[in-house]
Order: structure tokens, then C-alpha cells, then sequence
């Protein structure tokens, strides 16, 4: 793929920090892709894409899901933080033409879900460990990605879990029912 536009793209809507932050993630999605037989180039696009949305305007995601035809659910409307992705895939789509795999990769980046593509988890684990990230356990982290997909994911899920429900706040229930398959699986 051609990231040329998507760099530029970016460029224009991200502050400093969060574009290096997707500089970085898709770097990690990039090894992480060598590493678990994922597509090096896909994962890559999908790391600068992932967070093109991630400083719009609450008033403008909301008017972006309204113009798209998108309910949000109580729990997505009290969860800003997760309108980026959501946004972003149908961004991706309707701007750039991108292919399923990269968009569902960028859509479940925040919350996971059931039955998570190889390219989905790949996203999923590159935003946690980037080299930009520092947040308590991050090397731990940095670690199980290099034994496994799922054993990163199920650590990375017990992070998000335990950080929401800490500030008493909803959890997305793609994120539970993903967990839920990731324990249930480790402990057949």
C-alpha cells in the first residue's frame, strides 16, 4: 500500500504526540506481523491508520455517527474513547478504499472481540507496547507479545478490565466476551 496520503492525512489531523505515537504502532504491528505470519504491509497501514480520528471533537464524532447512520449503545455513549475507532474504519473505508482486514483491524483496536483476526489481535497487542508507550507492566507486556498473541491479549484485556472498572466505568462487551474466549481457551 501507498501511505504517501495516509502520512499526510494524519500529519494534519494528529498532534506531535499522537502521530509519533502511530509512527510507532506501526512499527510494532510491522514486527509483530514478522513474527506471527500476519501481512507486513496491511499491519503496517493499519498502525499509522489506527488513531486518525482519535482527536476529533466529541460534537464532531457524534455528527459523524449521525450522518452515518450509526446508534451508539449507552455503554459506546459513554465511552469517548472508543469513538476513534469506530469512526476511524468507516474513515478508512469511505476515504481511502482500505480492504476488510485492515478495518476491522482498526475498528476492534480498543475494544477487542470474539473471534479476533490474526490481523485484528496484531493491532490490538501493537498499541499496547509501542516503543512510545510507558505505563506501569508495559515490559511485561513487551514479553508475552514474544510468546504469544493471546497470552499478550489476555494480560492486555486485564489491564483495560481492571483500569475501567477501577473508575467505575462501563465496559464494552466486545471487550468482556473477548476476554471471556481468551481465559476460557487458556484453561481447557
Amino acid at each position: 500500500m501507498n501511505n504517501t496520503e495516509l502520512l499526510k492525512d494524519i500529519r494534519a489531523r494528529l498532534s506531535d504526540h499522537r502521530y509519533e505515537h502511530s509512527l510507532q504502532v506501526a512499527k510494532s504491528a510491522a514486527e509483530l506481523a514478522e513474527r506471527y505470519g500476519g501481512d507486513r504491509d496491511l499491519l503496517y497501514t493499519a498502525g499509522l491508520a489506527h488513531d486518525v480520528l482519535k482527536e476529533q471533537p466529541k460534537d464532531e464524532a457524534l455528527a459523524f455517527f449521525a450522518a452515518h447512520g450509526v446508534q451508539l449503545t449507552p455503554v459506546e455513549r459513554s465511552a469517548p474513547k472508543l469513538w476513534h475507532a469506530m469512526a476511524g474504519a468507516i474513515y478508512l473505508k469511505e476515504t481511502y478504499g482500505f480492504p476488510e482486514e485492515l478495518l476491522t483491524a482498526v475498528r476492534y483496536h480498543t475494544t477487542g472481540r470474539e473471534q479476533m483476526t490474526l490481523s485484528e489481535k496484531i493491532l490490538f497487542i501493537a498499541d499496547f507496547i509501542s516503543a512510545d508507550r510507558d505505563y506501569p507492566g508495559v515490559e511485561d507486556m513487551r514479553e508475552r507479545a514474544k510468546v504469544s498473541l493471546e497470552y499478550a491479549m489476555e494480560e492486555g484485556l486485564r489491564f483495560t478490565i481492571y483500569e475501567l472498572s477501577e473508575k467505575c466505568r462501563p465496559i464494552h462487551p466486545d471487550t468482556v466476551a473477548c476476554y471471556n474466549e481468551i481465559v476460557t481457551a487458556k484453561n481447557r
